[in-house]
């Protein structure tokens, strides 16, 4: 128990702390199209992040499949680059956008796994199995993920409500912020 716990710790830090802007930003970006009447679609979209980020980290720790850190550590903001990109693009083709940002989210966990796998394989020891520093991982992630939706939501809620800010204003506005910091990364990353 003290391990999962352990685990589920790592992982609520890996999404909760300052170091974690990059996921921080993705999740900002992936949901910023939605409405806090959508809660179960965001749900079912933060899970399939969690999902992708869960396939390749378990990869990665059986040591099966591996990406040069610093390519992961491109491609990370580089997905965020596209995701705001896209929430800026496409804008007014709100339905259409939504089904692919389950398709992009899971695709883009993915990537975002290999960021914590080099971490996680000097952590893991090698006769100890992975079922529960990954299941306690993923759980601390998923609900570290909740709560940054709760206060993106919250504050999207108050600014639609209480400010009045239009909706096409506030995506674009997220967005655009986001785009910015993450192209500012990506720059930063390029592995040559």
């Amino acid at each position: 128990m003290q391990d999962f716990l352990f685990y589920l710790n790592l992982g609520w830090e890996h999404i909760i702390s300052l170091d974690a802007l990059d996921h921080q930003l993705f999740v900002l970006a992936l949901i910023a199209v939605y409405s806090f009447s959508d809660w179960k679609k965001i749900l079912i979209l933060v899970t399939a992040f969690t999902i992708g980020h869960s396939i390749t980290l378990a990869l990665s720790i059986l040591d099966i499949f591996r990406v040069p850190s610093d390519w992961v550590e491109f491609l990370i903001p580089l997905t965020i680059v596209l995701t705001s990109l896209d929430n800026i693009l496409m804008k007014n083709k709100k339905q259409t956008m939504m089904r692919a940002n389950y398709y992009l989210a899971l695709i883009f966990g993915l990537i975002h796994g290999m960021g914590f796998a080099n971490t996680a394989r000097v952590m893991i020891a090698k006769s100890q199995s992975i079922a529960i520093p990954l299941l306690g991982f993923n759980i601390g992630l998923e609900l570290g993920q909740i709560v940054i939706v709760f206060a993106i939501l919250t504050a999207l809620f108050i600014s639609l409500n209480l400010f009045k800010v239009n909706k096409k204003d506030w995506i674009l506005f997220v967005s655009s912020g986001v785009f910015a910091l993450s192209l500012k990364m990506t720059l930063e990353r390029i592995p040559f």
